[in-house]
């Protein structure tokens, strides 16, 4: 293994990642390093790329090495590290699927078992790649997966690009739609066609839902989540006001609405229309305003008297990643796995790769950094 290796660093909105090289860090008890095979660019990406959410306001340390949603291969295993989160074997050269996100396993979440709600379960974000390990996102040659960690083995069948996007947009809406209890009978009304929004259409249909509604505005994703399994869609170019998509759900669900509506744009805009869509008894199922200070308008006396529920959701479980990884395994040949990334980068050219994403020429951009 060499001593040094090369990872992109951000070094705030509105500046270009820099390829840098880095010492390689060894794994210490309990670690696992990883050779990164894919790393998506993620809505999220996109957000402090823009400066939409600001990183040096959060007290996070700049320069930062960033990038969640990855897969890749055990490059070194630290000590004690025998066995994956399922009790199987693990050695290195095998590939896995892991959180990106590390809980401390002491504070009052944790010890309740609500892990995706530990305060501090980011922490590895809160340090500078200027630091050791360095290498704390996926957009570089290797990922530091830290102690108390949640990791599991792929199956052959399941390839770097269908795993690729499974430790974060996946596996988010997976646990989404399993905490609010979506039952067989119901109908899903989705905000968003995204990689997120995608992912979902195969969850819900798989989970029992008996409509599956999809909202956007372009071909391609259109397109992609009537292949993942979406029922009917809500093109924005044909219903372009909020009111007018409001009347489409209500029209294509005999006058209810979605029993549950997931928010998978990142728009506070998109929230209100959302909450009308809603059926009674409902839920408005949160995960895509990540932006801090961000305002959405709505009537609160909508929720009150139709009795529903709004969730917010970030980050999931270890076993909503296993669980997430068996439905994959299960409807390999059911849906295109493959297909929700569209294009791949080199480390190097990561600045196009985000330009190509965020102007809409590309679906999902995946970084390639060995």
């Amino acid at each position: 293994m060499a001593e040094t290796a090369r990872l992109a660093v951000f070094h705030g909105a509105g500046k270009p990642f820099e390829v840098r090289e880095y010492p390689v860090p060894d794994p210490e008890p309990g670690a696992i390093l990883i050779k990164v095979a894919l790393a998506n660019v993620c809505g999220s990406d996109l957000h402090y790329w823009r400066g939409e959410l600001d990183y040096a306001k959060m007290g996070r340390p700049l320069p930062l090495n960033t990038g969640h949603e990855h897969v890749g291969r055990v490059a070194k295993l630290g000590p004690g590290v025998t066995t994956d989160s399922a009790g199987r074997p693990v050695a290195v050269g095998d590939r896995v699927a892991y959180r990106y996100f590390f809980p401390c396993g002491r504070c009052r979440a944790c010890l309740r078992q609500r892990t995706k709600s530990c305060p501090v379960r980011q922490a590895n974000w809160l340090v500078s790649c200027e630091a050791w390990p360095h290498f704390q996102g996926g957009f570089g040659q290797y990922f530091y997966l830290r102690p108390n960690h949640a990791v599991f083995k792929l199956p052959d069948e399941i390839t770097d690009e269908m795993a690729a996007g499974v430790n974060c947009a996946y596996t988010q809406v997976y646990a989404g739609l399993d905490l609010v209890g979506l039952r067989a009978g119901q109908i899903v009304v989705i905000q968003g066609a995204g990689g997120l929004g995608v992912y979902a259409c195969a969850v819900a249909r798989e989970m029992g839902a008996a409509c599956v509604i999809v909202i956007d505005g372009v071909d391609e994703r259109l397109e992609l989540a009537r292949r993942f399994g979406a029922h009917e869609i809500v093109d924005l170019r044909e219903h372009a006001t909020p009111e007018a998509r409001v009347t489409r759900v209500k029209a294509l669900t005999d006058g209810w609405g979605g029993d549950i509506v997931m928010e998978l744009v990142g728009n506070p805009k998109v929230v209100d229309e959302g909450l009308r869509m809603t059926a009674p008894e409902g839920t408005y199922l949160e995960i895509g305003n990540i932006n801090i200070g961000w305002k959405a308008e709505f009537d609160p006396a909508w929720i009150v008297f139709g009795n529903r529920k709004i969730l917010g959701l970030a980050h999931y479980e270890a076993e909503h990643l296993r669980g997430a990884l068996d439905l994959m395994h299960r409807t390999l040949t059911r849906y295109p796995w493959e297909k929700v990334v569209s294009h791949k980068f080199p480390l190097e050219a990561i600045n196009d790769a985000f330009v190509q994403q965020d102007q809409g020429h590309v679906t999902r951009a995946a970084i390639v950094p060995n």
